[in-house]
């Protein structure tokens, strides 16, 4: 099949609003489709989102645990840093996936509110580090920042999960999209 063949609506990677009667907005061109599908970045990405949020989830229960007993600040400690790394791995190969994928950095329109809020993520993060660094303010207090960054990881991480359902809907078949 040629470009010719599809749709505008297909020739970008749209799909129909449910409901709507009219085509979404494309994430992907069918070129940047086939750049991300092609790019071994996707599959870097995909592998270290999870690791991350396993990682996030464990260093969650160690700071409430600390925050709730006053034991085990330096296995929380350690888990924020070790959070903090997987988030800097993220984001650099984020980076080179999206520059591959949309020829550019940062903030391609497609993800452009998800990398907004990704640079809050990364500020509360590295001052969480500085803070440790510089031994900033109290352990609790310090927790608390860490906190503050996890929140905002939750819904950064939330953003991504809807633009990767909304991805999936529209590379799906007409007639053919689950709820």
């Amino acid at each position: 099949m040629r470009a010719n063949d599809l749709s505008p609506a297909d020739r970008q990677g749209g799909a129909a609003v449910p409901g709507s009667g009219r085509a979404a907005a494309p994430l992907y061109t069918l070129e940047q489709r086939e750049r991300r599908d092609s790019s071994a970045w996707t599959l870097v990405q995909g592998v270290l989102a999870p690791i991350q949020f396993l990682i996030f989830l464990v260093s969650l229960t160690l700071v409430l645990r600390y925050l709730a007993t006053g034991d085990g600040v330096v296995a929380a400690t350690i888990s924020i840093v070790v959070k903090t790394g997987a988030l800097y791995a993220i984001m650099i190969t984020g980076a080179i996936w999206e520059k591959q994928v949309f020829g550019q950095w940062l903030f391609a329109p497609a993800f452009f509110w998800e990398d907004r809020v990704s640079m809050l993520v990364l500020a509360l993060h590295t001052a969480y580090l500085v803070a440790l660094a510089r031994d900033f303010g109290s352990e609790a207090g310090r927790m608390w920042l860490a906190l503050a960054a996890y929140a905002s990881y939750v819904v950064n991480a939330a953003q991504f999960l809807i633009k990767l359902r909304a991805a999936r809907l529209q590379r799906a078949p007409a007639g053919m999209v689950a709820s």
